[in-house]
């Protein structure tokens, strides 16, 4: 079996187990080689047998060992991962990427996942990505450099964003949603980003908690969490104040009652389930009260 081999039967696989029904998306990880994007093998990586110990090492550095379902390290020493393939791919299908739309990638690493959502968009889209470590910047300005619609900085995500995007999406945990990710979409955007929180026996700079998609609607926000992931922090985007009211959130399970995103003014309340300075994640009062 080659490399092509074991990336169509990754991309066949993730189809069926994260339901994917977008064939931009499933061509991207049929052909997009992932080993392109990593240091040289052999690599370390996680599956699903590693959760709670440490990586494995590959026994060679045969790219169809990287063509698999598993998170594979980038920078070990900093626990600094190119994430789960099927985890990343049901994020980009909740976003609802699709051909020609303007995209904001916010973490995108060493581009691997850039690439899929360059793929998807393709020329007639665009693909504005970032990475506050310069050296990941710089890989994946490289490693996108036959993509002219892709377009990589050197930056945090928090500040100066392109006006007029189609989805933003985090791919960091924060603590709150910033004004900035949601002053920029059109109508019909989606922003897409981890609410994680510090955890208990994780890393310091792991967090843990919901999915997050925004959706808007002319002035109003709808939005819903879903799974629970754990991820690397966007240091910039963190108020452990909120942190602590986001491990309330998962503990009650109030993190399923999300229906809205509010960004007027207004006193903390009964619908509200994580309520910060300028946003607040609301439910819908019936669901509140179980009526």
């Amino acid at each position: 079996m080659t490399a092509a081999d074991t990336r169509r039967f990754l991309a066949e696989e993730i189809r069926v187990t994260a339901n994917i029904r977008s064939p931009r998306l499933i061509d991207a990880i049929a052909t997009i080689p992932r080993d392109r994007f990593l240091p040289p093998g052999p690599w370390l990586i996680r599956g699903v047998a590693d959760m709670g110990g440490g990586p494995r090492q590959t026994d060679d550095a045969d790219p169809r060992h990287v063509h698999h379902d598993v998170a594979v390290a980038i920078d070990p020493a900093r626990d600094l991962y190119n994430g789960q393939p099927s985890l990343i791919a049901g994020w980009l299908e909740a976003a609802g990427v699709a051909e020609g739309q303007r995209v904001i990638h916010i973490g995108c690493g060493t581009g691997y996942f850039t690439a899929w959502i360059a793929h998807v968009v393709g020329p007639a889209g665009s693909v504005h990505a970032m990475d506050v470590d310069p050296d990941l910047a710089s890989r994946a300005r490289a490693n996108l450099a036959d993509r002219p619609w892709v377009t990589v900085v050197q930056g945090n995500g928090t500040t100066a964003l392109p006006p007029g995007a189609d989805v933003v999406i985090v791919h960091a945990g924060a603590t709150h949603v910033l004004d900035v990710w949601l002053d920029t979409l059109n109508d019909g955007g989606r922003l897409l980003l981890p609410l994680t929180m510090a955890a208990p026996g994780m890393p310091a700079n792991i967090g843990k908690g919901p999915m997050l998609l925004v959706t808007r609607h002319g002035a109003e926000w709808r939005a819903r969490c879903f799974s629970i992931v754990a991820i690397y922090s966007l240091k910039d985007a963190r108020d452990e104040t909120l942190g602590a009211e986001l491990a309330k959130m998962l503990m009650s399970g109030a993190w399923m009652r999300v229906t809205r995103l509010r960004r007027d003014a207004h006193e903390r309340g009964d619908t509200c389930v994580l309520h910060g300075r300028t946003t607040c994640l609301s439910g819908d009062a019936a669901k509140e009260m179980g009526q």
